[in-house]
């Protein structure tokens, strides 16, 4: 109930109708989905955002608007997180990330929708392209922002390279825990200790909200059962490296799906990802843009800018 309230108040500042529902999918399971877009949208492939480690739907308040205005959109609490049903995973990496793309494929086709654009941050992004490796015809554009898990460690006998600060920064402190587990550890002080740790994540909604909302939704999110997160923490190793780099298996992408990649500039994460992506895809469309003045967060840091950007690349589409 907590994250529930917390989330409608995220919500209050989203202007276009919306619609929010549980979709069932299979061993009794339910997605959390927030559906946007008015008559004007049909007809257009829907756009479908599938948000990061440790975040939910509220988090794209500051671009639902702009981006269904042309187009359907559906925004999806990944299994495991947010508002959606908090299963036990498999410890096996392969296996937990056949649960995570099993059940959007099962929403997709609940939902009716015969295709889509799939735009994932972060660990979404990472689920967006295993999920258009096994479905390609429901796909027709991979939008990737900022997205977790396409490079290999690197080899030992790079010692030399500094391991990068996104890296530690995952790999710190509760590495031997679920990665949230500090904040269930200090129970109420959590929205505080979001607060203190985080406060730009207050700072890039400030145009919409003066008070703590966001942090307390960041909190609720991730207070709850570890379903997700600990999934998460089966699939990635040391540093946060995936146990299952995406780029050992891009080649399995059908070449005639189209790939943009979306960093900021301000970004820690490793662009170099994208670079890799071209340079393995050579006769398929694949587009790097950077976002100036965005960190990770880019929807979030730098919201018009990605709104406008995402909003051109869907017309490419349709």
């Amino acid at each position: 109930k907590d994250l529930q309230a917390a989330e409608t108040r995220m919500l209050r500042c989203v202007s276009c109708s919306f619609t929010k529902h549980f979709i069932p999918v299979s061993n009794g399971c339910q997605l959390w989905t927030l559906a946007c877009g008015g008559a004007g949208s049909r007809g257009k492939t829907p756009l479908v955002l599938l948000h990061g480690f440790g975040g939910g739907v509220g988090l794209w308040v500051q671009n639902l608007d702009a981006l269904s205005r042309g187009r359907p959109v559906f925004a999806v609490d990944l299994l495991g997180f947010g508002q959606s049903s908090r299963p036990h995973f498999s410890k096996d990496p392969r296996r937990a990330e056949d649960q995570f793309v099993e059940a959007v494929e099962q929403w997709r086709a609940k939902v009716g929708l015969e295709s889509m654009i799939l735009l994932g941050h972060n660990l979404g992004g990472y689920l967006a392209v295993s999920y258009s490796i096994r479905h390609p015809g429901r796909v027709k554009h991979v939008i990737l922002v900022e997205p977790w898990g396409f490079p290999e460690r690197p080899d030992s006998s790079e010692a030399d390279r500094p391991v990068p600060v996104w890296i530690k920064a995952l790999g710190a402190v509760f590495s031997p825990f679920n990665p949230l587990a500090g904040l269930r550890l200090v129970g109420p002080l959590g929205p505080s200790l979001v607060q203190t740790f985080r406060p730009d994540l207050r700072r890039k909604f400030t145009s919409m909200f003066t008070d703590n909302t966001v942090s307390e939704y960041i909190y609720h999110l991730n207070v709850q059962t570890p379903s997700g997160e600990a999934a998460f923490k089966s699939m990635r190793g040391e540093y946060g490296w995936a146990k299952r780099p995406m780029l050992q298996r891009i080649h399995r992408l059908r070449p005639d799906v189209p790939l943009t990649v979306v960093y900021g500039s301000r970004s820690s994460i490793d662009c170099d990802a994208g670079g890799a992506l071209k340079e393995l895809r050579p006769y398929s469309h694949v587009e790097i843009m950077t976002i100036r003045g965005a960190g990770h967060y880019v929807f979030a840091d730098q919201p018009e800018d990605f709104n406008q950007r995402v909003s051109q690349v869907c017309e490419t589409v349709d």
